[in-house]
């Protein structure tokens, strides 16, 4: 990984991080058992020690950047309890909880429910499908909300009557990128800058209609390719300034330098056999 800076004399470079504080959960019991998504092939085996080496060192990474990580024990029987972000979407210290599509994760929903219930959260249970952050982003005080493959479009009129807020339902098409945060970034999650791109997307995995709102919102957003996002790459965490991102999103990483960002490169390649990536494993936490 790299934590060289970019150039301060670029336009747009002027940018600040902000300390955030995420939940992750260590993949003690990481492996690909079942599919349910176009990443997984049980047939091909996975190494838990790898996997665990890996997420140590996006773990450090943060706290290396400033930020306050927080860990859920991992469960045994629940190899995806890793992908944090699915666990649930908070704001202002009150935690909607997750309704999961597959059976096969069914379990993870209590244990990140009696997390929050136990860390200082207001617990509001869902009675929607959703699978929390990976399909709600927070731009601003606005929802982004994605439906398509596993949050139903009902989750998106709940959760914002839980949390009172703007919430713009985009539709995915693409399977590869079952959940938003697969296929947008949010890049200024704080205070974004004036004229500064808010967000970073894959058009392509988006309908027509959802395309046109993106565009719409967010028209200096940074666009990526599909290259770029079969490694994960959008499936990011930025803090304002630094960007975490799949060490293989080369062009990504060079459209976030010229934009004053500072993109460091980590390897979740074991991860990824499972689907998921930096952003998967990371679950804000908003007090």
């Amino acid at each position: 990984m790299t934590l060289t800076a970019p150039d301060p004399t670029v336009e747009g470079a002027a940018r600040v991080a902000v300390p955030r504080t995420w939940l992750m959960c260590r993949p003690e019991h990481f492996t690909v058992e079942y599919r349910i998504n176009p990443w997984m092939h049980p047939e091909h085996p996975t190494d838990t020690s790898r996997a665990l080496a890996q997420w140590q060192r996006l773990h450090d990474l943060y706290v290396e950047l400033g930020h306050d990580v927080r860990l859920i024990d991992p469960e045994p029987g629940l190899p995806d309890m890793v992908y944090a972000a699915n666990g649930g979407f908070t704001i202002d210290g009150i935690a909607y909880a997750p309704r999961f599509a597959h059976p096969e994760r069914a379990g993870e929903a209590p244990a990140y429910s009696r997390w929050f219930a136990d860390n200082g959260f207001r617990l509001v249970e869902a009675a929607e499908t959703n699978e929390g952050e990976g399909d709600f982003l927070l731009v601003g005080d606005t929802i982004l909300a994605g439906t398509g493959f596993r949050s139903s479009n009902s989750s998106h009129e709940e959760v914002g009557r839980v949390f009172d807020r703007e919430v713009v339902s985009l539709e995915l098409v693409d399977p590869r990128f079952y959940h938003l945060d697969t296929a947008l970034a949010v890049l200024d999650p704080v205070t974004p800058a004036v004229g500064a791109p808010n967000i970073a997307y894959l058009p392509g995995a988006f309908d027509d209609r959802s395309r046109a709102e993106l565009e719409r919102r967010y028209p200096d957003a940074v666009l990526v390719s599909d290259e770029d996002a079969v490694w994960l790459g959008l499936n990011c965490i930025s803090d304002g300034y630094n960007v975490v991102i799949a060490e293989r999103a080369t062009g990504f990483e060079a459209s976030l330098r010229e934009r004053g960002y500072n993109p460091i490169g980590v390897d979740l390649s074991e991860l990824l056999l499972g689907g998921g990536g930096v952003k998967c494993c990371t679950l804000e936490l908003r007090y």
